[in-house]
């Protein structure tokens, strides 16, 4: 018969390579992603983000001459709602958001700094309104 001279013969074992657990081989055969990343590479290109509005010279204006009173008023603790821009991280774009405070400083570099700790920067603020300026 065929192969009668091998049947009875144990299984070879390697001496450079340990035998592998059965663990470890059935991983071999497991399914894998082949587009590693394409769903991520979707959903982020599906992600809808703002352009950042451009201000007109009236509304830097606006801006600037509300940010001036504060500063002069600033111990009288006037409470303000600031709408900025947050550019993204990963996109040309971004969102709008709002913060509610009151303003404690403004840095030269331009940075406003709120007495909650919060801070934006002047270059994306897209106004700011308080109920002393109606």
């Amino acid at each position: 018969m065929k192969y009668d001279d091998i049947i009875n013969l144990p299984h070879p074992q390697s001496k450079a390579h340990p035998r592998m657990n059965r663990i470890d081989r059935a991983a071999q055969f497991a399914p894998f992603a082949a587009l590693t990343g394409y769903a991520e590479a979707i959903n982020e290109a599906g992600r809808l983000v703002d352009s950042k509005k451009e201000l007109t010279d009236e509304e830097k204006e606006d801006i600037s001459n509300k940010l001036n009173y504060l500063i002069e008023n600033i111990n009288s603790n006037i409470e303000v709602m600031v709408i900025y821009f947050i550019p993204d991280k990963k996109k040309n774009g971004g969102l709008s958001q709002s913060i509610k405070g009151i303003i404690r400083k403004l840095d030269i570099d331009g940075t406003i700094h709120f007495k909650n700790r919060k801070r934006i920067k002047l270059e994306n603020v897209i106004s700011i309104n308080s109920s002393i300026f109606e």
